[in-house]
């Protein structure tokens, strides 16, 4: 989950339920006025949040894996961002919606499953890192291979969506999975797409 604080109001990115002790700190932090899920994949515990603060809900339309909330907002290319300088980048290609959220002032990308970086994996049982590497998991910036397959057309690639995404001013990226690179993440997606785009 990712915070964004403006002035007062803050807004949740890819929420995940707390307990009650993290919940109790969000509180101190100041008023949540909007939920917003980038992925289609994630928005299991939206509602929660939804139910407990009265909230705007933002996200694409046509969702598929969590139906339920309706969007109160709906994010397209032209949706301006929820923060001062931010914008929304589309994932067009993608069957499933999908989307990346830009906070410009900080050239932070902040995306939910299409590009990860893992940057320690030593906090993982045995299972979980053949798992993850059975997926195709590496440490360091993935493009998430689960996500890639399932959400792009058949006989079709998301190399442009990839390619538009890279002329976005970035250089730090935080998903919904893995840690935050600070610097040097757009050189690092460069040298993913090579691999994965061949």
């Amino acid at each position: 989950m990712v915070i964004l604080q403006s002035g007062s109001e803050l807004t949740l990115i890819n929420p995940v339920r707390m307990n009650e002790e993290g919940l109790a700190a969000l509180d101190l932090l100041g008023k949540v006025s909007k939920i917003i899920r980038l992925g289609d994949f994630h928005g299991l515990d939206d509602e929660f949040y939804l139910n407990r603060y009265k909230c705007e809900f933002w996200a694409q339309q046509g969702q598929e894996t969590y139906k339920s909330p309706s969007p109160t907002k709906i994010i397209n290319s032209s949706t301006t961002g929820p923060v001062s300088n931010s914008e929304f980048f589309i994932f067009e290609t993608a069957i499933f919606p999908e989307a990346a959220l830009l906070i410009k002032d900080h050239k932070l990308l902040i995306t939910t499953d299409s590009i990860q970086y893992h940057s320690d994996w030593s906090y993982f049982t045995w299972f979980t890192k053949f798992a993850f590497k059975l997926l195709g998991f590496k440490t360091g910036l993935n493009i998430g291979g689960p996500w890639l397959k399932r959400v792009t057309p058949k006989g079709e690639t998301l190399k442009k969506d990839f390619e538009a995404l890279l002329t976005l001013d970035f250089e730090a990226i935080i998903a919904a999975h893995g840690s935050l690179t600070r610097s040097g993440a757009k050189e690092l997606l460069k040298t993913e797409m090579s691999n994965v785009f061949t």
